[in-house]
């Protein structure tokens, strides 16, 4: 079994030391990643209240508002299967928006804070 071999032996180590408990703080505490904080909190918080909101509608309608959840839109379609396909589209959607919006905003922000903490800045 792979997890039964013994540690390396040797004091070779040529990997660089990493940040300081106190340059990860640093970097905490700067306007740049108070900055980068704010872009996904302004992001994810308002797209996760949205999608709960849009979530319990579905069950509450599904629970309170049985006749207008089985009204047929089409052959046995009926409202409440035409919403519940929508929650998977929704969360397809949402997870879309996100991957775009972190490529553009958060991961160049996040790359720039990570390459000068690696730096030693």
């Amino acid at each position: 079994m792979a997890t039964d071999a013994p540690p390396p032996q040797g004091g070779s180590d040529t990997s660089p030391a990493g940040p300081t408990t106190a340059q990860f703080v640093e970097v905490q505490e700067s306007a740049e990643f108070g900055e980068l904080r704010r872009a996904h909190r302004s992001f994810a918080f308002p797209l996760t209240i949205a999608f709960i909101a849009w979530y319990l509608l579905y069950v509450l309608m599904s629970n309170y508002a049985g006749g207008f959840m089985g009204t047929k839109v089409f052959g046995n379609v009926n409202v409440a299967l035409v919403f519940g396909l929508a929650q998977f589209l929704t969360t397809f959607l949402i997870a879309w928006f996100y991957s775009r919006h972190a490529a553009t905003k958060l991961d160049p922000k996040a790359a720039a804070i990570k390459s000068r903490l690696e730096a030693g800045e």
